[in-house]
């Protein structure tokens, strides 16, 4: 049995839902009588809605066109491009997500590298035109061949194993540092991935050299067919430079990691020694790393729970649980913004900018209504500046934005959210004055952080328009909402909360009216477990890295520099006056407050001796791993309360705000397949198989 035969045999039983990808190919004579070109279109059969990946079937499709190709001999090229808007975006994370045997995964890696190296070792020259978005394998693909062409208008290239747990296991790792070089590479596969899965558009992947020629989507086949007829007629050169500094471009990103994760997630420092070894190694000895990798990387929790946490952004924030009937919402033709301040005026450029409609912000006085919309202005400026907006655009967006000191502008408002200091009393003047001017249907929403809707609402006379719409900060960059449902908050109102939700691109998850709700309750357990350590005695610095394994966004007293000491000895005392046995409040913490320091960092991120010495004192320190397993506990503790409580649906519901909300890493899959790995959790969270091995 030859290995095509062996790796069909292991990889039919697992591919049985498989959206094929065919690989259907048509003769093309090239202009200028430079031959005839076998033009292959990757196509699943879907529109751009269902993009092409590769599975075992589809690889063997593959294969099968390639060697159909090798056997003849009149052509002069071989082609590759992707159906309408799509190249290939990979391999099949659902067949991924089935593999059960490291036999198995091993056969998924050395079936890619042995189809996809074909294209380049043709005794023809080959050509990738890169026509739609181009990620992981669709991108190896490419890599692959002789030569690429790409469309200015691709929205996407990138290499994102690395942010779900995996490395680029086909071709990847070897073929790009050899390319564009290591470091340009180590951004493509390991810091772009890390960074929020970022993704380049055509015109970057072709600056950094990933694409010999760029051409207009409107006739950008037509354009590459010319072009590769003119390479193949010798009247263009594609030069291809030796690349060196391997070694220190890979110790300098290895040295970034070290800072950024601590070791937490295998897969980058796993990508790192396979671009090390591009530099030193055959290629075919690169390419069986590269298979090895991804077998062990496949068999690995970081992998599922990296597919798990892309499923609940995928799917699950699309659907939330929970949201009534979108035929419920109202229409919104004008919002209102209570407040001018920083987070008032992110709002209101935010609802300006998605919902196209009015948006007024009041405060107390002129200086500042003209801080806040200043701020707007100032920002539509940046974004014109970027070119991601037109002048029309621009002065559009400026005119949506004015500033009242009276709340008479809210008379013809559909939907009014308050932005004020996080107070009760405030809370309840603020609505009582807007809902003696607003219409009747019109929704009332908080951004309140921690405080109770059924207490702010209580006045009303209308409850049922009350709903809270918790933002997180920066406003445009983080994606959660978290959406409150009061007692007394009415489907109808709800329904408008998520339908302008999902206009302003956010992801909403509905939750229960409890105090602090999901993020800020469970970062409020966390930070206040890690504080009580350092009251306690535990040195500040021990405690502070007591979580870095996690590879967390940030160490807790970071965190709390950037929420400010302020906004965090608020919510804790408020969750403590809702749960005191679980909830302190620490007396040092307040000193902080009440010395008005800004938290325990100086701003070269060195700590500040005199803040430190606040939080001295304590006689019973802790080791780092008794803080670590006291927060985790915490947080194991918190949830089940949570899940009990109903605050959420499902532990996916509270992975999901930790994953959007918190930035939490997709490695981890949010916070309880990590508590379950870790066997803290007592029962599972989750079933074994959800964001782990199969069972």
């Amino acid at each position: 049995m030859n290995n095509l035969d062996n790796w069909r045999r292991l990889l039919e039983s697992g591919s049985k839902d498989e959206i094929v990808t065919k690989a259907l190919v048509r003769d093309v004579e090239l202009p200028g009588g430079a031959g005839t070109m076998a033009l292959i279109t990757l196509d699943n059969g879907f529109d751009h809605t269902k993009p092409s990946t590769f599975g075992p079937h589809g690889l063997f499709a593959l294969n099968g066109a390639l060697s159909e190709i090798a056997a003849r001999t009149d052509l002069a090229a071989v082609g590759v491009t992707g159906k309408p808007f799509v190249f290939g975006v990979g391999a099949d994370l659902k067949g991924a997500a089935a593999v059960t045997s490291r036999e198995e995964a091993l056969a998924i890696a050395r079936l890619g590298h042995h189809v996809f190296r074909r294209l380049g070792e043709l005794p023809i020259p080959s050509f990738a035109f890169v026509n739609g978005a181009a990620m992981g394998g669709g991108l190896e693909v490419a890599l692959h061949c002789r030569y690429r062409t790409i469309s200015s208008g691709v929205p996407a290239v990138a290499l994102p194993e690395c942010f779900l747990g995996l490395v680029p296991g086909w071709g990847g790792t070897q073929l790009l540092p050899r390319l564009i070089g290591p470091a340009k590479a180590i951004k493509l596969i390991v810091e772009n991935p890390l960074s929020q899965n970022r993704m380049l558009k055509g015109a970057q992947a072709y600056e950094l050299g990933v694409a010999d020629a760029m051409f207009e989507p409107a006739d950008f086949l037509e354009e590459s067919l010319r072009w590769a007829a003119r390479v193949l007629q010798g009247e263009v050169e594609v030069e291809r430079a030796d690349h060196d500094g391997w070694e220190k471009a890979v110790s300098d990103a290895r040295f970034l990691l070290d800072m950024k994760l601590h070791g937490a997630s295998p897969a980058p420092y796993r990508a790192l020694d396979l671009i090390a070894m591009a530099g030193t190694t055959s290629r075919d000895e690169g390419f069986a790393a590269e298979d090895e990798a991804l077998a062990d990387l496949l068999m690995g929790d970081e992998l599922r729970a990296g597919l798990y946490s892309f499923d609940l952004v995928q799917r699950r924030a699309k659907r939330p649980a929970g949201a009534p009937e979108a035929g419920l919402a109202r229409k919104v033709g004008k919002v209102g913004v209570v407040g001018a301040g920083l987070m008032a005026s992110q709002m209101a450029l935010l609802f300006a900018r998605r919902l196209e409609v009015p948006v007024v912000l009041t405060d107390l006085d002129q200086a500042r209504l003209d801080k806040g919309v200043g701020y707007v202005h100032a920002e539509v400026d940046k974004l014109l500046g970027k070119g991601r907006l037109s002048q029309d655009q621009a002065n559009r967006l400026k005119g949506l934005v004015t500033g009242s000191l009276t709340k008479d502008a809210f008379a013809d408002a559909d939907f009014v959210i308050e932005a004020v200091f996080e107070d009760m009393a405030v809370k309840k003047k603020v609505f009582a004055e807007v809902e003696a001017v607003v219409p009747a249907e019109c929704v009332l929403a908080t951004n309140t952080s921690s405080l109770s809707l059924a207490e702010m609402g209580a006045d009303l006379r209308h409850p049922g328009r009350l709903v809270g719409f918790h933002f997180f900060n920066p406003v445009a960059v983080m994606p959660l909402l978290e959406i409150v449902k009061a007692p007394a908050t009415d489907e109808a109102t709800l329904a408008t909360a998520f339908a302008v939700g999902r206009s302003l691109k956010k992801s909403a998850v509905l939750v229960k009216d409890a105090p602090a709700f999901v993020v800020n309750r469970l970062l409020t357990r966390f930070m206040g477990e890690v504080v009580a350590a350092v009251d306690e005695g535990t040195p500040l610095e021990v405690a502070e890295h007591a979580l870095d394994d996690l590879g967390l966004p940030m160490t807790p007293f970071a965190l709390l520099q950037l929420v400010g000491p302020a906004v965090g000895l608020h919510v804790a005392e408020t969750l403590h006056a809702a749960f005191p046995g679980r909830f302190g409040v620490s007396a040092n913490l307040a000193e902080l407050v009440a010395a008005g320091r800004p938290g325990v960092y100086r701003p070269d991120f060195s700590l500040d001796p005199e803040a430190v010495k606040l939080f001295t004192g304590g006689d019973a320190p802790s080791s780092a791993a008794e803080v670590r397993q006291r927060v985790l506990r915490a947080l194991a503790e918190e949830i089940r309360i949570m899940l009990d409580e109903g605050v959420v649906a499902a532990a996916q519901d509270i992975d999901l705000c930790m994953i959007l909300g918190a930035g939490w890493p997709f490695h981890l899959g949010g916070i309880t397949p990590y508590l379950d790995r870790s066997g803290l959790a007592r029962p599972r969270f989750l079933a074994p198989g959800v964001a782990s091995l199969p069972a």
